[in-house]
């Protein structure tokens, strides 16, 4: 296997510290438009791992690369606005892909708040013949959520329950960050994205709608000793995978973010500070948005400031096997002093990125295969969650 590793920001470090333990690769490329990042991202990693330039937003130039090194595998580590052009170029290639975040969506022109306009993941399930006529996978959504959450959802259709009502997926954390007032833990740019957009839900009498953002609050208990947090309707892609392949009455995806974390977004929107289209200021075009993600401090740069645990799980409701009431939560923490102990990464970039490590380690063996456009929920979970334990990184269980 030789893989492209497109973005060499937190999550594709973390990828390269976490891939560099494995033996299942023969090369990775590490791929940014900065070369020095690509340079620190591989440093002290073995000989096995080759810094690049690229302009992940061409496809022709994705394509290059690939071709360049013999590329069989892609992995997506940028934020989504580059998914279509990583996406393209791969395929044009003749090379297998992944991704952790999929396809914008774009809201509907006249009812953004009731029904869906363009879906996260879209333009990429619309290219899913191209993609099984070439013999070629792409994986959509395998990092942590979506990815291992969506894991989890088919492991419970398959192991735990005989009729699901609902699976949703919560995810909540303690972190504090040392010596900041506001100091996101993932990218503001992709945080922006999926908690102002219209929140989507399916259900089966229903299909897909949307709802205001940060809609239906609900206060979640979270396990080793994080604790209650209040979860919101957010945007996210497992809202959309999982009924593709997991029967389910209810799908949603709820965010542990916090007053003061809401309100600051809620300003955002109302400056216009949200906005990606570039506005001119003293003759230089600049997206508002990427103004707001310069001032912040580089998430993946937070580790040592960081305190506390993440968590990211579903909870699934319904009838077990025997067509009793059943509750359970499933899920993966990590604690930040451990992946900085254990990794030098923060704990959320970590927990993203070691789950399209596992993932491509099981493409390797073959104990997941597939072709066409596919999200982690139409594969086997049992091999991947074994796997994941075998990363020092257990997965645990809680009945509710």
């Amino acid at each position: 296997m030789r893989v492209l590793l497109v973005g060499a920001g937190g999550v594709g470090s973390a990828a390269v510290a976490i891939a560099a333990r494995r033996s299942f690769f023969e090369t990775m490329v590490v791929a940014d438009h900065d070369p020095a990042r690509s340079e620190r991202a591989v440093a002290g990693h073995g000989d096995r791992f080759v810094a690049a330039r690229v302009d992940a937003s061409t496809a022709d130039a994705v394509a290059a690369l690939c071709r360049e090194h013999r590329i069989t595998h892609v992995l997506n580590a940028v934020d989504p606005r580059f998914v279509l052009p990583i996406f393209e170029g791969a395929l044009a290639a003749g090379a297998d892909y992944l991704d952790m975040a999929m396809s914008l969506s774009h809201p509907h022109p006249s009812r953004p708040y009731a029904e869906t306009g363009v879906k996260l993941g879209d333009h990429q399930f619309a290219r899913s013949d191209a993609w099984s006529s070439a013999g070629r996978l792409a994986l959509c959504g395998i990092g942590v959520e979506p990815g291992l959450s969506d894991v989890f959802a088919r492991y419970a259709a398959d192991e735990l329950f005989g009729e699901i009502n609902e699976i949703g997926v919560r995810d909540g954390a303690n972190l504090t960050v040392d010596g900041y007032d506001f100091a996101p833990s993932f990218s503001i740019w992709t945080t922006i994205e999926e908690c102002l957009n219209p929140p989507v839900v399916w259900e089966a009498d229903r299909g897909w709608y949307t709802t205001e953002p940060f809609s239906e609050p609900e206060v979640f208990h979270f396990p080793e000793g994080i604790g209650p947090v209040e979860c919101v309707n957010v945007e996210h892609e497992e809202v959309l995978l999982i009924p593709r392949w997991v029967r389910a009455r209810r799908v949603t995806f709820k965010y542990g973010l916090g007053d003061e974390f809401i309100e600051v977004l809620k300003t955002l929107h109302k400056l216009g500070l949200d906005a990606v289209t570039p506005v001119r200021v003293r003759g230089v075009e600049v997206s508002p948005r990427d103004v707001v993600a310069a001032c912040l401090p580089d998430p993946a740069t937070l580790g040592d400031r960081m305190r506390g645990k993440t968590c990211a799980g579903t909870y699934v409701t319904g009838l077990d096997k025997g067509g009793g009431s059943r509750r359970v939560y499933l899920y993966h923490v990590v604690d930040n002093e451990w992946s900085m102990r254990e990794y030098g990464h923060q704990a959320v970039v970590w927990q993203t990125a070691v789950n399209p490590v596992v993932a491509l380690e099981l493409l390797a063996t073959g104990a997941w295969s597939g072709v066409g456009v596919l999200g982690p929920e139409a594969l086997p979970p049992v091999p991947f969650l074994d796997l994941l334990g075998d990363y020092g990184s257990p997965w645990g269980m809680e009945e509710r």
